[in-house]
């Protein structure tokens, strides 16, 4: 009975360690990248609804700010070595520009952290422009380094 246990045991111990084997696999990351920026674009367009005075829901403006300024905090760790193939609308020359990449990244979290102080500050002219600025970050990041909806995926 002891050996089933102990057995028991080892198994239940071993189990969540193989199954994490697998979990920093590029094709994970690829997944993972799709919804993080999912998330992100979510938090923008909530975001461009409240700027433009479509909606006004108190104090979520605050929030999405918040949200965009700490997913937008490091962008370039979603782009690990190898995940560049499969599904995925990542343009190859993220890896082979690595350097112009990561000064896109670096403009987008400045953007958004500039976003989130507007918002704190309450300055509706400062607010849309640092929301403006986010939106050209983004566009200008997707503009060189994301394949078009059309583009082959390949």
């Amino acid at each position: 009975m002891r050996k089933i246990t102990l057995g028991a045991l080892a198994l239940t111990l071993w189990l969540p360690l193989a199954a994490g084997a697998d979990e920093a696999a590029p094709e994970n990351y690829i997944k993972y990248r799709q919804q993080y920026m999912t998330a992100l674009g979510g938090h923008v367009g909530a975001s461009a609804q409240i700027v433009r005075g479509r909606v006004a829901p108190e104090g979520h403006l605050a929030r999405h700010a918040a949200a965009i300024a700490e997913l937008t905090r490091d962008l370039t760790v979603l782009f690990p070595e190898d995940s560049d193939f499969g599904e995925t609308e990542a343009k190859e020359n993220i890896w082979s520009e690595w350097k112009a990449f990561q000064q896109a990244a670096r403009r987008a979290a400045k953007a958004g952290q500039a976003f989130q102080a507007a918002v704190q500050g309450g300055d509706k002219a400062a607010i849309g422009q640092t929301f403006r600025d986010l939106g050209k970050a983004c566009k200008g990041c997707h503009k060189k380094f994301r394949k078009k909806k059309a583009e082959d995926a390949d």
